[in-house]
């Protein structure tokens, strides 16, 4: 990543969070308020990497040979950012277990009368409709960033706190 290219995505990303920061005053309730709020974290989370790695860049250019090795490792760590919008899962395989979020750990083994078995919940993509003005937004960002934006939620496991408990038709903005 050259510096000019470092500095158009710095600014790329720093519009797009106006964007977002404007789209959530039209939010009618909780949930996509909540959505928005996120995606606005998850852009300055971004913003912050790419200001690091135009730091890492000027001192390369200064000739510092240590800079060019974390330079690389920024760049890397940079390629595989996501942004998650909605539920996030971390299965621990060898313990039949998951999480939702970072919260508590919850088992996976199911037993009934069929006998013993592992059901982990699964992750389903929020539909157009579901993120409402958000969809077109991000669909951008993708596009124009290349940064991955997740806007998943879970099914088969304990609603979390941003989950609507009615459909989500009724929550959105």
């Amino acid at each position: 990543m050259t510096s000019n290219a470092s500095l158009m995505l710095y600014t790329e990303l720093a519009a797009f969070r106006l964007i977002v920061l404007a789209n959530r005053l039209g939010c009618r309730s909780e949930f996509p308020q909540e959505l928005h709020d996120r995606l606005i974290e998850g852009l300055d989370a971004a913003i912050d990497r790419v200001r690091i790695i135009v730091d890492l860049e000027r001192k390369v250019l200064a000739g510092d040979e240590l800079a060019a090795f974390q330079l690389d490792g920024e760049i890397e760590i940079f390629g595989r950012f996501t942004i998650n919008l909605l539920d996030q899962i971390d299965i621990d395989y060898d313990t039949h277990e998951y999480r939702l979020d970072g919260g508590r750990w919850i088992s996976a083994v199911a037993v009934d009368d069929t006998g013993v078995h592992v059901d982990y919940p699964e992750l389903v993509a929020l539909t157009d409709e579901e993120l409402g003005s958000l969809a077109p937004l991000r669909r951008d960002i993708v596009r124009e960033t290349g940064i991955a934006i997740h806007a998943r939620r879970l099914v088969g496991a304990e609603p979390g706190p941003l989950h609507p408990v009615q459909d989500t038709q009724d929550h959105l903005g």
